[in-house]
């Protein structure tokens, strides 16, 4: 299929995710599309977050913001990674200061038949035609994304967030059969949203486990990777570059890597350089300042910004960003003075 929009091979964002000489380091924000900026709270409205997922103009303009705003060498789609299950119908919605709440939690076999395939076209047409507004529009790539299958299956089975995660070990430890067909289920619905929206106009996609970290490396290698392999290895045909992300996962950085990913989320517990040296050269980094940072002031922020790009010492393939997303009382103007930092910071070696 081809698609809308220039493809940005050259930008900054997608050299570094294969690991090219840039002219300065890009970055870009997790949960940049709103949250903080004064600009995302006039045209957000009220209700839901799938209610303004829903309305293509209003999405296209919450993930152009920050763009506009901060100078950011991405752009991240305006959506959920509860999104594909929300719109099959399984009893998914968001509810503002919680997150995903299920009225029926996944509770046994008979569940799996709440799990249909997705029909991008029928069921996320909202979706598929903010990708493309902004492909046509964006002078910087765009990344679409999903939720992996541990996380998504964390939310329909604990019917929201959870702190330990303890329905979803005992169904996972318990029966993991069973287990193993929601994962599988969950796969296919990634593997489908993200070849939708890449196919539509997004450069890059964004695996999201950001519960991962709960689980011990040999949970994670048993009952987790087979199904994020099974996502990032379908879509490796198309050729967009493949970012895996996880909170408190430093323990399972080289596990996440090895399910097929380019780049690899780093959060702000692992120092960038232990990370990179854990991962080893075959794989962009991307992070990784502590979010709550920013809260502290510019001096705070530029302080430990400065230590992570010192301890990247230029090496091609990083990515800045948050080592998770932007917490809502931000200053937008801390963080537009970091993107200046980092731009200007001197980035090894350069682009030819």
């Amino acid at each position: 299929m081809t698609t809308p929009g220039p493809s940005h091979d050259d930008s900054r964002f997608l050299r570094a995710c294969r690991q090219e000489p840039t002219d300065a380091t890009p970055v870009w924000f997790m949960r940049q599309a709103g949250r903080s900026l004064p600009e995302y709270k006039a045209v957000r409205g009220e209700g839901s977050i799938v209610d303004a997922i829903a309305d293509p103009d209003r999405a296209t303009e919450i993930t152009l913001q920050p763009v506009r705003r901060y100078g950011v060498d991405a752009a991240i789609l305006y959506s959920d990674i509860v999104t594909p299950v929300h719109a099959i119908g399984f009893g998914v919605t968001v509810e503002p200061g919680i997150g995903p709440v299920v009225a029926t939690p996944f509770r046994s076999r008979d569940d799996l038949g709440r799990l249909r395939d997705l029909e991008p076209e029928a069921d996320t047409p909202y979706v598929l035609e903010t990708v493309r507004n902004l492909a046509a529009e964006l002078e910087v790539p765009l990344i679409g994304f999903a939720g992996a299958p541990f996380t998504v299956a964390s939310y329909l089975i604990e019917g929201g967030p959870s702190k330990n995660h303890g329905r979803t070990k005992s169904l996972m430890l318990g029966d993991p059969a069973l287990w193993a067909d929601l994962c599988d289920r969950l796969a296919d619905l990634a593997i489908t949203s993200l070849t939708s929206q890449v196919e539509s106009g997004a450069r890059a996609i964004q695996l999201f486990d950001s519960w991962a970290g709960s689980l011990t490396p040999a949970m994670y290698e048993r009952h987790v990777l087979p199904a994020s392999t099974k996502v990032l290895e379908a879509v490796a045909s198309l050729d967009v570059p493949r970012i895996h992300f996880g909170v408190g996962t430093g323990e399972l950085l080289t596990l996440m890597g090895a399910a097929g990913a380019d780049v690899m989320g780093v959060d702000w517990r692992v120092p960038l350089d232990v990370a990179r040296d854990r991962l080893g050269p075959t794989y962009a980094v991307q992070g990784n300042l502590d979010p709550a940072v920013v809260l502290a002031g510019w001096e705070a922020v530029e302080g430990e910004a400065a230590d992570i790009l010192t301890r990247n010492a230029g090496r091609p393939g990083h990515i800045f960003n948050l080592g998770h997303g932007v917490l809502p009382d931000s200053d937008p103007e801390v963080l537009e003075r970091l993107v200046e930092l980092v731009h200007a910071w001197p980035p090894g070696p350069t682009a030819s």
